[in-house]
């Protein structure tokens, strides 16, 4: 009897390439995405297309994974604020991977994720564009669906909690 193990290994996540497919779609929508904004928003769908166009590399684990086939073939995580943050913070298999982290280590490609009335949910995944040097709450701009948005001051919304995916890259089979 033989065995084939695959191996993970670590790919680096372009940032540079996610931003600008978040610049390309902040006001538009990309055909091959169903838009989810009448059925509750759109902001995590976003997010999750832009870290897919940075990482180019999806998670198939049937309910638990990070993928996108189409309206009806998706896992939580690609559509849903807080199943998007227990996938990327808990991520060891294919597919991007975060920690959250400090605003001031915010980069552009990160996930700024909010709660508008605390308590530990959160309703809203915008996507850092643009930050400052160093960054700081004052200096950080984003894109998000839902309300559209480009290049918008992440002050500008009104929240009770903050909390930053800072994107470590993602792991792919080889």
């Amino acid at each position: 009897m033989e065995y084939y193990f695959r191996n993970l290994t670590v790919v680096p996540y372009n940032r540079e390439k996610a931003v600008a497919y978040a610049h390309m779609w902040a006001y538009g929508r990309n055909h091959r995405y169903y838009d989810f904004e009448k059925l509750g928003g759109d902001c995590t769908n976003f997010a999750s297309q832009v870290l897919y166009e940075g990482c180019g590399v999806m998670n198939y684990t049937p309910v638990y994974g990070w993928y996108y086939r189409n309206a009806n073939d998706r896992t939580p995580s690609w559509t849903g604020v807080n199943f998007l943050y227990r996938f990327l913070v808990t991520n060891k298999g294919p597919g991007p991977f975060a920690v959250e982290a400090d605003i001031r280590d915010v980069e552009i490609g990160d996930i700024i994720q909010l709660s508008f009335l605390g308590g530990g949910v959160y309703n809203h995944s915008p996507v850092v564009v643009q930050t400052g040097s160093p960054p700081s709450l004052g200096n950080i701009l984003v894109a998000a669906h839902t309300f559209d948005r480009d290049y918008y001051p992440i002050t500008n919304y009104s929240w009770r909690e903050l909390r930053v995916l800072h994107i470590l890259g993602a792991r792919k089979y080889y």
